[in-house]
């Protein structure tokens, strides 16, 4: 990783640092279960809907025995109004027998452990490890992806190389909260679509002559096939 690369990241970390000095884990939870089981059920879905419906699923099952007493259907019932509750409780109703089985009723502090849960990808698994166990670890989801390519700290294809690419440039001691913060600044201050990068804390320095004009661009075609769409509906 180049030396321009670090230096930008040591640029980016201090501002962060000044944005969101404390970094509270955003899914509510009680115990390392817990937020293994909001982890795993915040895939393509919110934060905000997943602590909506964890309270209640939490008092019926706060630990793996309760949650393997439970059908499936029991508890795709209390988290129906999540994206894929299907599978996800099928996965949680797995995941809680494993667990017993397999771990005394714990959940493993090893990222390689945890990958081996049902329901459970690298992501998920980082998460926990950091914010459970404080094991160092660089969850990147879609939107660290995003802005990694932005600032251009990574040219990663894909999470797992941005994943790698993030921990080459910041410092090892810093990642279970830094990734936090990414989220939360992404959060607050730049969005998917429609981003002024000119007025971006970040942005504005870190993205490359390149990436504004292809910014730019994108948010005209938006607007137009917006304008586009609001013709047609007027029309009929």
């Amino acid at each position: 990783m180049s030396r321009l690369k670090k230096e930008k990241a040591h640029k980016i970390l201090g501002i962060l640092e000044e944005l969101y000095p404390v970094t509270p884990v955003p899914l509510d939870h009680r115990d390392p279960f817990t937020l293994l089981v909001a982890v795993l059920l915040s895939a393509q879905t919110t934060d905000k809907k997943v602590n909506e419906v964890t309270a209640a699923l939490f008092d019926r099952a706060p630990n793996p025995r309760a949650l393997s007493q439970m059908t499936v259907e029991e508890i795709k019932e209390y988290i129906r109004q999540i994206g894929l509750s299907g599978s996800k409780a099928k996965n949680l109703h797995k995941l809680a027998h494993q667990l017993l089985e397999g771990y005394n009723g714990q959940v493993p502090q090893t990222i390689e452990e945890m990958e081996t849960l049902a329901g459970v990808g690298h992501k998920t698994a980082s998460v926990v490890a950091a914010q459970a166990f404080g094991v160092p670890a660089f969850p990147v989801d879609t939107h660290i992806h995003r802005l990694a390519h932005r600032w251009r700290l990574s040219n990663g294809k894909n999470v797992v190389q941005t994943e790698k690419d993030l921990k080459a440039v910041f410092p090892k001691e810093t990642w279970n909260k830094v990734h936090l913060q990414i989220i939360f600044f992404g959060r607050e201050y730049c969005p998917a679509l429609y981003h002024d990068l000119s007025i971006c804390p970040i942005c504005s320095w870190a993205a490359p002559k390149a990436q504004w004009k292809a910014e730019e661009r994108r948010n005209r075609e938006l607007r137009g096939s917006r304008k586009s769409k609001a013709s047609r509906v007027s029309i009929n």
